[in-house]
């Protein structure tokens, strides 16, 4: 397998040609096996996920084989309705279907001695799938309203991000076919896969930004770029140039910190490496009593906002009244005990029903006693003693925390502890 240092001459001026950004082995893999099988007159099909740049690969393909000098044609086949993909594909004769007022050629016969790059290629229906079968297989076709078989050269590349073998034991795509179409296949590595491949281009996409708006350019600290790396990308390069030019837009000139990209992240997407169990060594009673202490606070939290959903009971001796004269609310129908922090943590469920038990088990003690006015400084004290254990290492902090990443460096900069 080829890595960084390994990725031949032909390969790296492909990657400048076409714009390919990165150095990850898994890309380079790619281009080379896409270089590799382009002289040779095969079908190829490219995988991978949505937005990695799977495009690139066909016209790699094209501009390397016998037919560089043909049409090279790229279909979307989701884009295309069902009723009209044999029609665009295979051309039509003249009043074929209603609209059809003159004969017209389709892409098979458009392309001939060329390359057809079929996207998302699973998309297609299965009677057209018949269809592209013969194709593949004589390299005949028939137009749509015509009886004649004509005679294409042509290649086909095709991509999908769907699992075939799924779709395959479903009965939505043809098993013949996907056997044809992938003689060769070519796997497009997800960007979460590709490492510091994330910064180079998030740099590019920035500083083309600039240049082609003449905007101030946007820079990234520490924090900021090691939120990047580290986030899952679930619509990979795509996805990556969008959050970057709309920071590039609004935040242009400015140094990026890390609260800044979480907050062009969607909202419930988490990062994508998991938190480090803390090893043996880490163990101290100092620690034990820190999370003991962040337990407490947590609670604290529990208990006051159970306060607050006792509206009629604003005193321990107005509960004292209620509960003589036999008006007790009743917490569990009138006030529901509910958690107003949310931590994303399976813990916070049992915080709130200890302090549902607890205030059903004796609600004047809990309205009487709950701090309130300590609680900003327990929770800035907490995070400080935290940052500085875990030397200022925020995944760290927040795991241990049992908190969000967007949350922490929102309460850190809302502390003044940056």
């Amino acid at each position: 397998m080829a890595n960084e240092s390994e990725i031949s001459p032909q390969a790296v001026a492909m990657k400048q040609r076409l714009g390919i950004v990165g150095n990850a082995s898994a890309l380079n893999n790619a281009v080379e096996r896409a270089l590799r099988v382009a002289p040779i007159d095969l079908s190829v099909l490219v995988t991978g996920e949505s937005g990695t740049g799977k495009e690139f690969f066909p016209q790699i393909i094209h501009l390397n084989s016998a037919r560089k000098h043909g049409k090279y044609i790229a279909v979307n086949c989701g884009a295309i309705p069902e009723g009209t993909i044999d029609s665009e594909l295979f051309g039509h004769e003249k009043g074929a279907f209603t609209g059809a007022v003159a004969s017209r050629k389709g892409y098979f016969e458009e392309a001939n001695g060329g390359t057809i790059f079929l996207d998302e290629v699973a998309e297609l229906p299965l009677t057209t799938q018949a269809r592209l079968l013969r194709v593949l297989e004589s390299g005949e076709f028939i137009k749509v309203g015509s009886s004649d078989v004509q005679k294409t050269n042509i290649r086909i590349v095709a991509a999908t991000n769907v699992d075939m073998s799924r779709a395959v034991a479903e009965g939505k795509f043809r098993e013949d076919l996907y056997y044809r179409l992938s003689t060769v296949q070519i796997s497009v590595p997800a960007l979460r896969d590709r490492g510091n491949d994330i910064l180079l281009l998030t740099r590019k996409f920035a500083a083309d930004f600039a240049e082609r708006y003449r905007t101030p350019q946007v820079s990234f600290d520490d924090d900021a770029r090691h939120a990047l790396a580290h986030y899952r990308w679930p619509g990979n390069v795509r996805q990556l140039k969008n959050v970057i030019e709309q920071i590039a837009l609004f935040e242009a000139g400015r140094t990026i910190s890390a609260s800044d990209i979480m907050s062009y992240l969607p909202e419930g997407m988490n990062s994508f490496v998991p938190t480090v169990a803390p090893s043996a060594s880490m163990h101290s009673y100092e620690r034990e009593r820190e999370m003991l202490f962040n337990m407490i606070f947590k609670l604290q939290h529990e208990i006051e906002e159970l306060r607050q959903q006792v509206p009629t009971v604003n005193t321990s001796a107005g509960m004292a009244r209620l509960s003589l004269t036999g008006d007790m609310p009743d917490i569990a129908h009138s006030a529901p005990v509910t958690s107003m922090v949310k931590y994303g943590n399976a813990s916070d469920s049992l915080f709130a029903r200890n302090a549902d038990r607890d205030a059903r088990r004796d609600v004047v003690d809990v309205t009487a006693t709950a701090p309130v006015t300590t609680l900003e400084e327990t929770e800035k004290e907490l995070i400080r003693r935290s940052l500085e254990r875990n030397q200022g290492r925020r995944k760290v902090v927040a795991a241990e925390l049992n908190i969000s990443e967007r949350t922490l460096y929102r309460k850190i900069k809302e502390y003044g502890l940056e």
